[in-house]
């Protein structure tokens, strides 16, 4: 059995950490848990905001944050989950940018840093203690990051171009 690799229990902590807290972020927004406002406070906030219409707009962000956190603490498709959590965290910097950037006065900076290092363990790929690794890396491969984030990218680009047409001045999540 090869000696223990620090890259790769690094990686572990990196995925383990930013995968926990996308989901806990994402099951406020789907399942009312750990205090959020479940779906339809959340479809309703989402309307407010301009993302139309707000049930399917609190699902997919709530999914992106949930779903791409699991995967990523799974080391599981790790370049669409990287890619759909960055996706997610797009929509949210959205809605934060006009407060500016540091999160004590409402910013973006929370879910840029969320989108960012979701992006960038997308990018680098689970490590050695994943489920990719355990399965052969077949959903870990180099056309599926490209298909991942190319997606990601555009459907994150469509959503905030609506949102911005629907109400460009709102600064709430």
């Amino acid at each position: 059995m090869p000696c223990l690799d620090r890259r790769d229990l690094a990686l572990l902590a990196l995925r383990a950490g930013t995968g926990a807290v996308l989901m806990a972020h994402g099951t406020q927004k789907l399942f009312g848990w750990f205090g959020g406002g479940g779906l339809e406070q959340t479809a309703a906030g989402m309307e407010h905001m301009g993302f139309t219409p707000g049930r399917e707009s609190a699902i997919a962000a709530g999914l992106g944050e949930a779903g791409g956190g699991a995967l990523l603490a799974l080391g599981l498709a790790t370049p669409a989950a990287g890619a759909a959590a960055a996706g997610a965290m797009a929509g949210a910097v959205s809605v934060h940018a006009p407060a500016g950037f540091f999160a004590q006065g409402g910013g973006y900076e929370y879910p840029a840093f969320l989108g960012f290092t979701a992006a960038a363990i997308g990018l680098a790929g689970p490590g050695r203690y994943s489920v990719d690794h355990a399965t052969g890396h077949c959903l870990n491969q180099p056309w599926t990051l490209a298909l991942a984030f190319a997606g990601s990218a555009l459907a994150a680009a469509a959503i905030v171009t609506k949102r911005a047409r629907n109400r460009p001045d709102t600064t709430e999540e």
